[in-house]
């Protein structure tokens, strides 16, 4: 890393002054070491392992399938790669919801094994016990509340939550709720503006925003929807800042065609022998 990018490492206090001065939190999905070092040099505030990297990276059609033992390298890796930003492990699905018990075991595999600063857990009310029990036990704890993609199927698919009045009430009174247990910032996604609004104006700990509007404390982006990384498609939240897709395919396709008509490899692409070594080792084998 170039001395100009060094930072020293994000720390939670960090995290709320920025809310308590105005200045935006920034946060990515990361789940491997190149990618994480990029966003180390870019002084990105907070990497997040997303089990996302069961859509993004593993090419399952959701998150359901990642386990704890797909979770724990992606984040180890990560961590090599990015010291200094505040890492969020993200719980699978059913590593959290069975028992108190085995949220907290689950949560500490991400802390002793991978060096992440906290975890991330989808869900409101029904888990507040989860989220106490792993807050005693001095894990630091993210919410996720609005689209909860491990719920999807409850939640009627990849949909914006909380457009009618009583929704948007569930979601306004979970986010206090999850505040009142303990956890230390909440993601909201996909939820209406004037909803995230709400409930950043009211509450004591960092909002951070995906698909959710400009009023929050901070703002999340799945990296590969921001650089033309996942082939199924973009969503509307996400700006891409780069079609790196597309420079990707290009490469790929002129490698293909430099092969087909050996344009490749040329003499700087390979290593040669002296000649009175070669002469010596045609001895040897005669």
């Amino acid at each position: 890393m170039c001395a100009e990018t060094a930072r020293k490492k994000v720390s939670l206090g960090d995290l709320y002054q920025k809310m308590s001065k105005g200045e935006m939190i920034s946060m990515l999905t990361c789940y491997d070491y190149p990618t994480a070092t990029f966003m180390e040099q870019a002084q990105v505030d907070i990497l997040l392992v997303g089990d996302s990297l069961g859509m993004t990276v593993l090419g399952y059609d959701s998150t359901l399938p990642v386990t704890m033992e797909m979770m724990i390298p992606h984040a180890q890796a990560v961590r090599r790669g990015s010291p200094n930003a505040w890492l969020v492990g993200d719980m699978p699905y059913m590593t959290y919801q069975p028992s108190t018990e085995s949220a907290i075991r689950n949560a500490g595999r991400f802390m002793a094994e991978a060096a992440c600063d906290c975890v991330k857990l989808e869900g409101g009310l029904e888990m507040v016990e989860r989220v106490q029990g792993i807050v005693r036990s001095g894990i630091p704890v993210m919410g996720h509340l609005g689209l909860t993609p491990q719920s999807a199927s409850a939640l009627g698919g990849f949909r914006v939550q909380g457009r009618s009045a009583a929704q948007a009430k569930q979601i306004v009174d979970a986010a206090k709720a999850l505040e009142d247990a303990g956890v230390f910032a909440i993601l909201l996604e996909m939820v209406p503006n004037r909803v995230c609004q709400l409930i950043t104006e009211r509450s004591g700990v960092p909002i951070i925003s995906l698909g959710s509007g400009p009023h929050a404390h901070g703002q999340l982006l799945i990296f590969h929807d921001m650089f033309g990384l996942y082939p199924k498609f973009t969503p509307k939240m996400a700006k891409v800042y780069g079609n790196a897709g597309e420079v990707i395919v290009n490469g790929l396709k002129a490698y293909v065609a430099d092969v087909t008509s050996k344009r490749f490899p040329q003499p700087e692409n390979w290593f040669n022998m002296k000649d009175e070594q070669f002469e010596e080792l045609k001895k040897l084998l005669s």
